[in-house]
């Protein structure tokens, strides 16, 4: 017999005893399905991960770490915004460097009239709307003569107009930052997506928060660049300006975010084999339930066997045509599951706000692993059929 009508045998089989047959494949849906779903969330979660740490514009972050004289000499350097204005235009004249975003934060209240919330007050520069951006839901973004003027207008997240103004507009109201009056210019989008947090921000031109804090320094300075080979060449020549400029040795250095993110990948990857080996177990589970039908099959076969083996059917034929109905039984339900995990996968990170990623080789890998299961946990009764005796059989009622 051939291959093909091996194959048709097998599917007349199932179609036969199609109860039994969904109930058997049914622990090889759920254990493909499971893996293909935990795998696909996985990568999609990674992906997402490491595009919020790297970033998107080819930008580098700059950080500033005290040596232990430093630390001895002041226990509060870690305190001190270590970028003054000057490095900042130091850095613009850097030529592959194309824009300096530089930005500091506090931690403080914000009142409306007699309401008090805590919130995180940001000041940025102009360079920042340029690389980052803020997504303003009502009222506007910053304007050039904002920055310039230092204008006391602010742009506040959602959560604020939530909880000072009782879900009302926020638009031309005044707010006290640190005791000093702002007026609210724009509100920010409401944050969607599983790692999305409502928290309470406050963003002012970079003038404005400098008058409202008394702070001329900023705390952070990312480099963006036109291509990543010159942001290499931008960190490197922006660390060794800032340590020449302060008299330091490699206290300032470049954030690699690459390697950050390889690490999370790798932590990410860990997770996800983890659990796709707790989800694999379901189909240990079903493969020994399609173990257990086929030799039931076997058993209730017996008589056909004979049969078959009496008008010169080989031991391998008889084997070889119950491998086949195994590997069928097994390839039709990871074919589901793969279906079943993919739309499961595709329907938590639409809710996630992340890419779900079913990539062809999970696909393929499904395919062949639920055929490698059919073998496995088929090889058992397909054995047994062909060392039946042919006498013995033909006699079995």
């Amino acid at each position: 017999m051939s291959v093909i009508e091996n194959i048709k045998m097998a599917l007349s089989s199932l179609r036969a005893h199609k109860m039994r047959s969904i109930l058997t494949m049914l622990g090889i849906i759920i254990g493909v399905g499971s893996v293909i779903a935990v795998v696909a969330i996985g990568q999609g979660g990674e992906a997402m991960l490491k595009s919020q740490i790297v970033g998107e514009g080819n930008t580098i972050e700059l950080f500033y770490m005290p040596s232990d004289e430093e630390l001895q000499a002041n226990p509060n350097a870690w305190l001190v915004n270590p970028f003054t204005p000057e490095d900042i235009q130091a850095l613009e004249e850097i030529p592959e460097v194309s824009k300096v975003v530089a930005l500091s934060s506090e931690y403080t209240n914000a009142r409306y009239r007699e309401d008090v919330i805590d919130a995180s007050v940001t000041g940025i520069n102009q360079a920042y709307l340029d690389v980052n951006g803020l997504n303003v839901e009502q009222g506007r973004s910053f304007l050039s003569a904002d920055f310039l003027a230092g204008q006391r207008v602010a742009v506040v997240s959602h959560s604020i107009q939530d909880e000072l103004f009782d879900g009302e507009s926020a638009l031309g109201q005044v707010l006290y930052i640190h005791s000093q009056p702002v007026e609210i210019a724009g509100v920010l989008e409401e944050p969607t997506g599983i790692f999305a947090f409502g928290t309470n921000e406050v963003y002012l031109p970079w003038k404005t928060w400098r008058t409202v804090f008394g702070q001329s320094e900023y705390s952070q300075v990312m480099l963006q660049a036109e291509s990543a080979d010159d942001l290499r060449v931008a960190g490197e020549k922006a660390t060794e300006l800032l340590n020449r400029l302060h008299n330091t040795d490699e206290a300032y250095q470049v954030m690699n975010m690459e390697e950050i993110a390889a690490s999370i990948g790798q932590i990410t990857t860990i997770m996800t084999i983890i659990i796709g080996s707790i989800a694999g177990v379901s189909l240990l589970v079903g493969g020994i339930g399609v173990m257990n039908i086929m030799l039931v099959s076997v058993t209730e076969r017996t008589r056909e066997i004979g049969i078959r083996m009496s008008i010169g059917a080989t031991r391998g034929q008889i084997l070889f045509q119950f491998l086949v109905e195994s590997v069928t039984l097994t390839l039709i339900g990871g074919l589901i599951g793969i279906l079943l995990g993919g739309g499961a996968a595709s329907l938590v990170s639409y809710f996630a706000g992340w890419p779900s990623l079913v990539s062809f080789p999970v696909i393929i890998g499904g395919v062949l692993f639920s055929m490698i299961i059919g073998i496995v946990f088929g090889i058992l009764p397909a054995n047994k059929a062909s060392r039946l005796d042919p006498i013995e059989s033909l006699r079995y009622e």
